[in-house]
């Protein structure tokens, strides 16, 4: 499940570099569609974590890799209605910010999955 989870992570943060590069090259927003595909791929992997943690055992660090990701959703989420769809162009502070998190975030989930004993992976 954890395995899943770090896979969706990943495709989300390949969506986010995409859309960082949008948003810093062309001084627009990325499209909605993008963003919202994003979303919806990270809210997948924070729903598989979350039943992770309440039906089995995972190392520690994924609880903290989940704060850190639930910390970056609330700055998507931000981003999304108080920018995005107010039709202001994202803060770079902000979008650098959400992506050091949801980075950090990813970097302690696959080490919990692949970097511990193969019996806590999940």
């Amino acid at each position: 499940m954890l395995q899943t989870a770090s896979i969706l992570f990943a495709i989300t943060a390949l969506g986010g570099l995409l859309m960082a590069a949008i948003r810093f090259a062309t001084k627009h927003n990325p499209p909605a569609w993008l963003a919202m595909g994003h979303g919806l791929l990270a809210a997948s992997g924070l729903t598989l974590v979350i039943y992770a943690l309440c039906t089995q055992a995972v190392p520690p660090t994924v609880l903290f890799a989940l704060v850190l990701f639930l910390l970056a959703a609330g700055g998507g989420a931000s981003m999304s209605l108080a920018y995005k769809w107010r039709q202001r162009l994202l803060p770079a502070w902000l979008v650098i910010a959400h992506a050091l998190i949801a980075a950090i975030a990813l970097v302690l989930l696959l080490l919990a999955v692949f970097g511990g004993s193969p019996d806590q992976a999940g």
